[in-house]
C-alpha cells in the first residue's frame, strides 16, 4: 500500500503517485453518472440493512460513506477472501484473496440501496481501473460489491449494464459483484482513519477530494 504515514509535501505524494509503476492518478473530478433504474426507490420501514463496497485503500470509501445521510456507520475491513480472521500485514500481501471493504449500515427509508450504488459509482472510486485505484495496486485493491441478498445483486448488475450502455467511462467497468461470505474488521488504528488524520498527505490527495465531491455532486445525501 502506498500511503505515506510521515509528514511531506502533497507535491511529492502526487509525483510518486503518477510514477509508482505506472499507477493513474486518483480521479480529480466527479463522473456524473444516472440514476440507478433499480433499487433506488427509499423503503416504507427504518429497519436498518447493510451494504458492504470495495474500491481501494478503505479509508477513503469508510469516509465518503460516513458523509451520506441515512447511514449508521461506516466500518472498515477485509471481505472475499478465503483466509479467516485476517490482518492489515497479511492482506496487504495479495496472497488472502481478501479486499479492503466498508461495511455500511444504513436507513433504507433515508438512503436506497441505488443511491449508495450511485456514490460508490460516481466520486468513491474508479470503477474502470482493474487491481489497483490510484496509487495502491493489487488484488485487495480491487473493486468489488459485495451483495447479501437477491435484491442487492439485482440492483448492483443492473446498475453496471445500465452505464455500461450509457457509456459513461470511457473504459470497462471491472467492478466485481459477488455474494458476501465474511467480512472481517480491520484494526482500530484504521477506523475513521480521516477524520482522525486529516491532514497526512496521502488523505489531502486521494481521499479528501472524493468527501468534497460527495458534497459537490450529492448535495441533498450530503451531512
Amino acid at each position: 500500500m502506498f500511503r505515506f504515514l510521515a509528514p511531506v509535501s502533497v507535491a511529492l505524494v502526487i509525483g510518486a503517485a503518477v510514477a509508482l509503476d505506472g499507477a493513474e492518478p486518483a480521479r480529480t473530478s466527479p463522473v456524473v453518472l444516472p440514476a440507478p433504474a433499480i433499487g433506488g426507490a427509499l423503503a416504507a420501514t427504518a429497519s436498518l440493512d447493510t451494504a458492504v463496497f470495495a474500491g481501494g485503500c478503505f479509508w477513503g470509501i469508510e469516509a465518503v460513506f460516513e458523509h451520506i445521510k441515512g447511514v449508521r456507520s461506516a466500518v472498515s475491513g477485509y471481505a472475499g477472501g478465503s483466509t479467516a480472521a485476517p490482518g492489515y500485514e497479511d492482506v496487504s500481501t495479495g496472497t488472502t484473496g481478501h479486499a479492503e471493504s466498508v461495511r455500511v449500515v444504513y436507513d433504507p427509508s433515508v438512503v436506497s440501496y441505488g443511491q449508495l450504488l450511485q456514490v460508490f459509482f460516481s466520486v468513491a472510486h474508479d470503477p474502470t481501473q482493474l487491481n489497483r485505484q490510484g496509487p495502491d495496486h493489487g488484488t485487495q485493491y480491487r473493486s468489488a460489491i459485495f451483495y447479501r441478498t437477491p435484491e442487492q445483486q439485482r440492483a448492483a448488475e443492473g446498475y453496471v449494464k445500465q452505464l455500461t450502455a450509457a457509456k459513461v467511462f470511457s473504459k470497462p467497468i471491472v467492478t466485481q459483484i459477488v455474494p458476501l461470505k465474511a467480512f472481517y474488521q480491520a484494526e482500530d488504528y484504521h477506523q475513521d482513519y480521516m477524520a482522525h488524520h486529516p491532514d497526512q498527505p496521502y488523505i489531502v490527495y486521494n481521499d479528501a477530494p472524493k468527501v468534497a465531491h460527495l458534497k459537490q455532486q450529492f448535495p441533498q445525501l450530503y451531512q
